[in-house]
């Protein structure tokens, strides 16, 4: 393979696409370390005697390392200082050996450690990616943004099918993940550059927080955002164990660990189809419109869970990879949306902050649900995650109904 390189007398279109498929095979291998440990739980609960709660934490905890890591690249302006593919060839290297190092820990409380640092590192790799490909894409860039965001999402359910294989236990799904992100690493290393439409500096300062906060439209799209940020990792965290409880409560005593791997690997890696999806359908209908209908669809898939738990198989199954399809079609256009309701000088802010607030919100549903499944059952504890999609449809419908005001378009 040729390195690839931006000539302005060039073929920019066909380059362009070839950087698409890069991108998106670099961001599957590196954001396969997320749910390294959450797809071997199982065994890790069974090593350590742990607590639902505590099985919980070793993805909570990612979250935690990854608004830490965003905050560090944010405050210290690395995104500018360092070029883009280097900080996503060295975040990748780092977050691999940190995922591989729970191999390597005693107990739990380092494991927890190198799960920080996991999230800590993925944080060079996913929000960068972004910034990659935008600038390659001017017109369809909601689709090439949601072919990166599909790329990611099919990289977390990537452990899980590693875990379905026959025989494959511990240290194979963990060392997976970590390879993976080894060969993202070099794919950006060696053949990545930079596109023709760069971005301008616009670091984050923490003078535009009460700038950016004031901008009703950032209010709005972020709320909605949070409700979204609710309910899709609680979801994709948990979806293999509420899947288990389900096939368990309909088979009696039958249990099929490798095909319950198989499904949640189906489930979270649909999203990637919905990602791509909702990025066509944004580009053509409007952002609004795609995400009231994401989160119209996904809580419905919220309250269904509770009424088809213990239902057949197919049933269970259609019911998850629907709600895997939509759970993550809007992601990428909150982003978009803030970008186009604050001042061009406040975006690296507005960004920052929204991602931040996010994956916070994130750690108190990861936590909630398995404490609901263990006092009332699972058959309910998913349906709380249908809040943050009420939440969201009102928002947006809000913000729709805002942007489509007469003062704001004779603005």
């Amino acid at each position: 393979m040729s390195r690839l390189s931006f000539d302005m007398s060039g073929d920019i279109y066909s380059t362009r696409w070839r950087v698409l498929a890069l991108l998106g095979i670099a961001e599957l291998l590196g954001m396969s370390l997320w749910f390294a440990a959450s797809a071997v739980s199982p065994q890790l609960r069974a090593i350590w005697g742990l607590t639902p709660a505590e099985v919980g934490w070793l993805t909570t905890i990612v979250q935690l390392g990854f608004v830490c890591g965003t905050a560090v690249i944010a405050v210290l302006n690395l995104a500018d200082l360092i070029p883009a593919g280097r900080l996503f060839s060295a975040s990748a290297l780092l977050g691999a050996a940190a995922n591989a190092a729970i191999l390597a820990v005693p107990g739990y409380g380092l494991a927890l450690v190198a799960r920080f640092l996991t999230g800590f590192c993925l944080a060079g790799v996913y929000p960068p990616a972004m910034k990659m490909i935008s600038t390659w894409f001017k017109a369809e860039r909601g689709f090439a943004i949601g072919v990166i965001v599909g790329a990611l999402t099919v990289g977390k359910a990537t452990p899980y099918l590693v875990r379905a294989i026959p025989h494959v236990g511990l240290r194979p799904v963990v060392l997976t993940a970590s390879v993976g992100a080894v060969g993202g690493a070099v794919l950006v290393a060696l053949w990545y550059r930079d596109g023709p439409f760069p971005f301008t500096s616009r670091p984050f300062s923490w003078s535009h927080v009460g700038d950016v906060v004031r901008v009703r439209e950032w209010r709005l799209a972020t709320t909605s955002y949070l409700g979204h940020m609710f309910e899709l990792y609680a979801f994709w965290t948990w979806i293999p164990a509420f899947l288990a409880a389900s096939v368990a409560a309909s088979a009696g005593r039958f249990r099929a660990p490798r095909l319950i791997s198989l499904l949640a690997f189906t489930t979270i890696a649909i999203g990637g189809f919905g990602s791509v999806w909702g990025g066509l359908f944004a580009d053509k209908r409007g952002r609004e419109r795609l995400v009231s209908i994401s989160l119209f669809m996904s809580g419905s898939c919220c309250l269904l869970s509770g009424i088809l738990f213990g239902a057949p198989l197919w049933v269970l199954g259609a019911l998850a990879m629907t709600w895997g399809f939509f759970v993550i079609a809007d992601s990428a256009q909150f982003s978009a949306l803030v970008t186009e309701s604050v001042p061009p000088h406040t975006v690296g802010t507005a960004l920052t902050v929204q991602t931040s607030l996010g994956f916070l919100l994130t750690m108190l549903p990861m936590q909630i649900v398995p404490v609901i499944a263990q006092h009332a059952g699972w058959r309910w504890g998913f349906v709380v995650l249908a809040l943050g999609p009420v939440a969201g449809i009102a928002a947006i419908r809000r913000l729709a109904a805002l942007r489509r005001s007469p003062a704001r378009t004779a603005a």
